[in-house]
């Protein structure tokens, strides 16, 4: 079965299978903590309670620090941390890593804004 969609009506996949994301990150701290820098092309952990699977593809509109801009980004879900997790430090949440067509472009931006804080040895939420 294939399914017709016309030009104008396209949507990346993860659109059409609900996996759209709109995440608001609004200082350092947070970006830090959420931050994946030792994942290929970045990544992003989104604290969440609905049901992902491993694998799936998303969209996300990300949204930094005071900027009115959304950036959008296409990701693939990495990890899943469900709720009722038993480590003391995991939130229920998906790790997401950046299209390798977004080219760096949001990991660029997220380590422009984190600069030196990227070596710091605080905890974040996921690793």
């Amino acid at each position: 079965m294939t399914e017709n969609i016309s030009p104008k009506d396209q949507k990346p996949q993860a659109l059409r299978s609900g996996g759209l994301l709109s995440l608001t990150i609004v200082d350092k701290s947070a970006l830090y903590s959420s931050y994946m820098p030792y994942v290929i092309n970045g990544g992003i952990f989104i604290p969440t309670t609905k049901d992902y699977k491993l694998g799936q593809d998303i969209f996300l509109l990300l949204q930094l620090n005071d900027s009115p801009e959304k950036i959008p980004v296409a990701g693939k879900i990495i990890w899943v941390t469900p709720s009722g997790s038993t480590s003391i430090k995991a939130k229920p949440g998906i790790g997401v890593q950046f299209s390798e067509k977004d080219n760096g472009s949001t990991q660029k931006r997220i380590e422009i804004i984190l600069g030196g804080s990227l070596v710091s040895e605080r905890l974040t939420r996921t690793m």
